[in-house]
């Protein structure tokens, strides 16, 4: 890794200190992948996929407390990208490996594979590249590891819940498991709406839409959860391809 990976976006380096509260919600989300991990080995699919959405969750708070308390850190963003991994990487990994593909023998295991060996591609990519000058932060080069484990967490749920198993159902997963994993570490752009000033005052509109979000995921969890990750999942090729033809019209 390159020597800006303690230097903020301000042009501060970031101290070498450990910070308590980031860090418990970086140790939460590390919590949640392993809980993953170890339900998915009892068969409790439904639970090991709230556990990876869970660790969402926590990896979405601990950088922005970090960020509004000032304690960000090396060792912040270093144990950060070591709980990503497991969380985001090896748990759906592992999930998916247990719940179809290792009906697929090697081929399931590989596919596996090959996903968390995307993840840490993609994290060591967005590490090394994170503090670059001209780096656009509205948008992310390759699908977020985090929301590629919402999508394989929530195809898993709802699988299990209508406890569809079988051949075509192993196949199809090793198939998505290796498109999700090139996203990853394609140069498709995806929105990272860190555009977004938390801060600063918003319309009302946006209240009501966050107030929507939560009570539509409250209704229906598994359902809601997947549709808004296959939606975010496509709209970085449908994006690339909109722009490709527009630009070919021009």
């Amino acid at each position: 890794m390159n020597n800006s990976k303690d230097v903020g976006e301000s042009g501060k380096r970031f101290g070498k200190g450990i910070y308590l509260l980031p860090h418990l919600f970086t140790t939460a989300g590390l919590f949640a992948g392993f809980y993953a991990i170890v339900a998915a080995m009892k068969g409790l699919f439904g639970v090991a996929s709230v556990a990876i959405f869970i660790a969402m969750l926590a990896d979405a708070l601990d950088g922005r407390v970090a960020r509004l308390t000032g304690t960000q850190s090396a060792f912040g963003a270093e144990y950060d990208s070591l709980s990503d991994m497991v969380a985001f990487g090896i748990a759906p990994a592992l999930v998916a490996y247990t719940w179809g593909l290792h009906n697929l023998g090697k081929l399931g295991w590989l596919a596996a594979f090959l996903y968390a060996a995307a993840t840490a591609l993609r994290l060591a990519r967005f590490n090394v590249h994170v503090d670059d000058a001209d780096t656009d932060k509205r948008y992310f080069k390759g699908l977020p590891c985090p929301a590629a484990a919402g999508f394989i967490a929530g195809m898993i749920w709802l699988q299990y819940i209508f406890l569809l198993r079988g051949g075509i159902v192993d196949i199809s997963i090793g198939i998505l498991m290796v498109i999700v994993a090139i996203l990853m570490i394609s140069n498709v752009h995806y929105r990272s709406f860190k555009d977004i000033d938390l801060k600063g005052s918003v319309p009302f509109i946006n209240v009501l839409i966050i107030l929507l979000f939560f009570v539509g995921i409250a209704l229906d969890p598994p359902y809601v959860l997947f549709a808004i990750f296959a939606l975010y999942l496509v709209s970085g090729p449908f994006g690339a391809l909109s722009r490709r033809c527009k630009k070919d019209k021009d």
